[in-house]
């Protein structure tokens, strides 16, 4: 029987894309309730719903002012994050993963954050701006939109995408979760008429592919190329392209996991419980963006370069 220090190893994505945290602290946790919902027969999806209820929850707390208020708020977020640890981690012990699951794992946190966000602009509307006699009214609903659906929305879906290219490289498609939009269109459009919701969720999450690959054109542009090479040469001969991806691709996972949930939760913690989480939606328009645009571009001048090294090889093996 596997050790508990096994199980958790065999439950990580890789060590390229787990962060510090998550390794020695989410993570265990995690695997912990995973191993006692799994002997319940729980299936991970259910786990997943579940964390919405949390998220929504902290939302909740997070309008309120007080302390006490604010410490469960900050409770009822880690647990919706244990949660979302926990079924990945069912799903990647117990061979359940599935496209839904994965769907549904993005979107709980984004449900997580539209409660949050909603909650703090209607804590903060009434309140002075600071150093002012000026009320924040409409501006913190502006602040907001421009922290949330302008910053934060596309942070969390770039990063995604570039830690799943990494894990593809790193492990194959076994090994990721990285979709394209042609595929998901295809499953969308073989889907009968008479399923609604089926279809309305492929729609949706063709439509997510479909923002991740206009992002990024310089990767498609290199994957196409990728795949090319591969058809028509020995996976030996293009090796040393896919390590000096894996090498160029490995530093940047410390953005997308600053630019994923912990450094963000650390930092909305932090300034609900000092009462300023306005501070929160300027960290998002602000210091994030920048590593967002830091990100992206690095990525994409990576792609490009790697384009030109597959461009060296011949035609055929």
């Amino acid at each position: 029987m596997a050790t508990f220090k096994e199980l958790l190893q065999s439950s990580l994505k890789s060590k390229d894309t787990e962060e510090w945290l998550d390794v020695h602290f989410t993570r265990p946790i995690g695997l912990v309730f995973a191993l006692l919902w799994n002997k319940l027969g729980i299936h991970p999806n259910t786990i997943t719903i579940l964390s919405i209820f949390f998220g929504v929850g902290a939302g909740w707390m997070f309008y309120y002012t007080d302390l006490t208020h604010n410490i469960m708020g900050v409770v009822l977020l880690m647990l919706a994050n244990f949660c979302d640890s926990t079924d990945g981690q069912m799903a990647r012990l117990t061979g359940k993963k599935t496209l839904v699951g994965r769907v549904l794992d993005g979107a709980s946190g984004d449900m997580w954050f539209l409660a949050i966000y909603v909650a703090l602009c209607l804590r903060m509307q009434g309140q002075f701006i600071p150093g002012t006699q000026m009320r924040w009214g409409i501006w913190i609903w502006v602040l907001g939109i421009l922290a949330g659906f302008l910053s934060h929305a596309p942070q969390a879906m770039l990063a995604d995408y570039y830690r799943q290219i990494h894990l593809f490289f790193l492990k194959g498609k076994a090994g990721s979760e990285l979709d394209s939009y042609a595929q998901q269109r295809a499953v969308y459009e073989s889907t009968p008429k008479e399923q609604v919701l089926a279809r309305l969720f492929y729609n949706n999450y063709a439509g997510y592919c479909r923002k991740q690959e206009k992002r990024t054109p310089k990767f498609q542009k290199f994957f196409a190329a990728w795949k090319e090479k591969l058809s028509s040469h020995h996976s030996a001969v293009l090796e040393p392209v896919r390590q000096a991806f894996l090498d160029g691709s490995r530093p940047m996972m410390t953005y997308a996991n600053i630019l994923s949930f912990n450094a963000r939760a650390i930092i909305l913690y932090i300034t609900c419980l000092l009462n300023c989480p306005w501070i929160y939606f300027l960290f998002e328009i602000t210091a994030f963006n920048f590593l967002y645009g830091y990100m992206h571009k690095s990525h994409e001048n990576l792609c490009r370069d790697m384009t030109v090294e597959l461009s060296k090889l011949p035609s055929h093996d």
